[in-house]
């Protein structure tokens, strides 16, 4: 029988055994019972009158408690939290926004971003009405996205005058009252605007029947205008209107490359105030460069060579590559590298540009070949022995042999390769390679970015019945998850993923030049292009083909068979299963393969259990796609899937207001509004609800003393 924790004088033993049998108040000789619901928590104490009977608590919920009791030090405070609690409860859940595969499209992602999907004007509209023309509800609606520049537009046109400010600003109000309605009380006033707080929370939460309504707002209103604080009133009101209509972000992979700017779109989610990533192929390889893999680094250069973004890595990143420049002009002079040029939009970049690139596209193209081919020796795990193919080129006849077969190289003049030893680094590539690791190791800018990439993101999530990852879970052709063995380990579904994401952030924290640090930088380059990598989900990544050989049967990158069953209810149920989320209601969300909308293809899938939002941000899929991209909603009311038209330019949408053309498919519908306590954050408020509760219970049996003077 164990020693109970306190005596029975009510003192607490010096030796705690981790079950307490009884627990005794003496002054009182009142007994109460513990019942035990959880860990470290979760648990009442309920009183049982004068009889005893003996239940256990631990050491360690009794130690949670007294850690607990250092927050809410009184019996008032405790169960003031409670009252707040159990209010918030009832509030409608907050809207969360889901975008993927970004690709550096910095300005069709600010333009979302800041209308969220046309979440706004629709406040509008619906604050507004029919009453208001609709060129006026167009005109605020690009007011709320671009205050600063669109203000500016109307200086400039002469429109700012004492009646535009006051209608204006009593519209703002109005739109900020409405999106702030679905809020905590708290969270509205924690996102108040500096300098605004006080007259921004005074109009937000006046009781007009007590007072005039426009008699009230055109006092405040009149002393903004009067002391000329106007514009600047105007912008805190659009970016927190802004921020009160999307609780919550979710970016589905894949920010980098293709397009132009991918850190200015991380510097905004930077400064979001609640957003998630699920790590994208693209994004792990810059993770993998950021953290010194030299394969990574190559990788990356020679993605963004291959689209032209050296705007990117010199005046974003700050990594030069005049090194890389330099040999270039060595070792092709004036050549033009065909097979080589960058991918851009037409009228973009002239001919001599367009040609240096290419030659330094050809330099890293290569190098990374070789330094793959070091990471796939190194790791013969990763089953990728196939993919060493600098070997199988005849430099004498120009041909390679791929697969059994053979093709002609698109390019011949390979100096770079030594027929004996092909994947040998020359010394000249060598010294490139150091300086770009240097420059990618020491850019203090991307270290920031990888950073919140690590702490904000993860492989998947889960969060209110949605799962959330971006490639796919490697499959097998029926339907079960493949089993893949690294170290002598075999992992499948879950587990697969959870090993991939505890590997990936080994590649980054663990300590620099240990065994351990360089083989979680190698996985961070299988999960780039690995054939079972679940970022990927491809056979390979055919780089080289596409490079020097061109031929498309041979440039196919088949996918994992996970794709081969999206439209199966059954195969989706199992994966929602696995992830511990009912199979009946929840959804798969997934990014990374554009849906071919002009083809008509689906983005909803599998009998709605599994919904693909990626429809093409980035400018080169949209001739593929033939639209530009899908966003998911999903509010209070249900799931809204927005497909969007291509987006011109913000300073057509500031001029001209135009808006990205978006239409909205609402697919699933609550038959009552959702609120607050029916998602995971409302499970978190009722534990902490019955921690709270088992709190007073301690307070009121003397287990916790009050610190009412503290």
């Amino acid at each position: 029988m164990c020693t109970p924790l306190f005596r029975q004088d009510g003192t607490v033993c010096c030796k705690s055994p981790s079950i307490l049998q009884s627990v005794y108040h003496r002054p009182t000789q009142v007994w109460y019972t513990i019942f035990i619901t959880g860990f470290a928590g979760p648990f009442c104490l309920r009183k049982k009158g004068t009889i005893l009977d003996r239940k256990t608590i631990t050491a360690e919920q009794l130690r949670y408690l007294t850690l607990l009791a250092r927050e809410y030090p009184t019996i008032d405070a405790a169960s003031a939290s409670i009252i707040n609690l159990e209010a918030v409860l009832k509030l409608p859940k907050g809207t969360e926004h889901f975008m993927s595969d970004l690709h550096g499209e910095h300005e069709a992602f600010t333009h979302i971003l800041n209308n969220a999907s046309g979440v706004i004007r629709e406040k509008v509209d619906l604050v507004l009405g029919d009453s208001v023309p609709a060129q006026e509800r167009e005109n605020l609606s690009t007011l709320i996205y671009y205050p600063a520049q669109k203000l500016e537009e109307l200086r400039e046109e002469d429109l700012l005058n004492e009646r535009w400010y006051r209608t204006t600003l009593y519209r703002l109000i109005d739109v900020c009252r409405q999106v702030a309605s679905k809020n905590t009380r708290r969270f509205v006033r924690a996102s108040l605007p500096k300098n605004f707080e006080t007259i921004t929370d005074e109009l937000l939460h006046a009781h007009f029947e007590d007072h005039s309504k426009d008699r009230y707002y055109a006092q405040i209103v009149g002393a903004v205008i009067r002391v000329g604080q106007a514009d600047d009133f105007i912008c805190a009101l659009c970016e927190l209107i802004k921020k009160l209509a999307v609780y919550k972000l979710h970016i589905v992979g894949d920010l980098f490359d293709r397009g132009p700017r991918p850190d200015i779109i991380l510097d905004k989610l930077m400064a979001h105030h609640s957003v998630d990533f699920q790590w994208g192929n693209h994004d792990v390889l810059w993770m993998g460069a950021a953290a010194g893999s030299d394969a990574c680094i190559a990788a990356a250069v020679n993605i963004t060579l291959g689209f032209g973004n050296t705007e990117l890595l010199e005046e974003g990143y700050g990594i030069s590559l005049r090194p890389l420049a330099e040999l270039a002009d060595e070792l092709y002079g004036q050549e033009e590298c065909k097979s080589f040029w960058p991918i851009t939009q037409p009228g973009t970049m002239d001919r001599q540009t367009a040609c240096k690139i290419a030659r330094m596209h050809k330099v890293i193209a290569l190098l990374t070949f070789k330094l793959e081919a070091v990471v796939i020796r190194r790791n013969p795990d990763f089953g990728m022995q196939d993919r060493l193919l600098l070997p199988a080129i005849d430099l004498l006849s120009g041909q390679v042999t791929i697969e059994g077969k053979t093709y002609p190289l698109l390019d011949t003049h390979l100096p770079t390769l030594n027929p004996d030893c092909p994947e040998a680094l020359t010394k000249q590539e060598q010294e490139v390679l150091n300086q770009l690791r240097r420059g990618f190791m020491q850019s203090e800018k991307l270290a920031r970015q990888v950073r919140f990439l690590y702490a904000k993101g993860s492989v998947y999530r889960v969060e209110n019945g949605n799962l959330m990852f971006h490639g796919a879970i490697p499959m097998e052709p029926d339907g079960s998850f493949t089993t893949m063995t690294f170290e002598a380990e075999q992992y499948a579904g879950r587990q697969l993923m959870d090993y991939c994401e505890q590997r990936a952030r080994e590649g980054y924290f663990a300590p620099l030049y240990t065994a351990e640090r360089l083989r979680g930088q190698d996985f961070l380059w299988y999960l780039w292009c690995g054939p079972k990598s679940p970022i990927y989900g491809r056979s390979k990544m055919a780089t080289f083909e596409h490079l020097l050989v061109g031929v498309p049967e041979v440039c196919i990158e088949k996918k994992d068979p996970y794709y081969d069953h999206t439209d199966s209810a059954a195969v989706f149920g199992q994966i929602l299963t696995q992830f511990g989320l009912d199979p009946q209601s929840s959804h798969v969300i997934n990014g990374h393969v554009p849906v071919l909308a002009k083809k008509g293809e689906q983005p909803i899938k599998a009998g709605g259990r599994l919904i693909v939002i990626d429809g093409g941000f980035c400018r080169a899929y949209h001739e593929k796609t033939g639209i530009a991209g899908y966003t998911l909603v999903y509010s209070s009311r249900g799931l809204s899937l927005r497909s969007h038209e291509p987006f011109e330019s913000t300073q057509k949408a500031i001029r001209e207001n135009r808006d990205i053309l978006s239409t909205v498919s609402i697919f699933e519908t609550s038959a009552e509004r959702i609120l607050i306590e029916d998602t995971d954050e409302g499970a978190r408020y009722q534990a902490r609800i019955r921690d709270l509760e088992a709190l007073l219970d301690a307070y009121r049996a003397g287990l916790i003393q009050e610190r009412a003077g503290d």
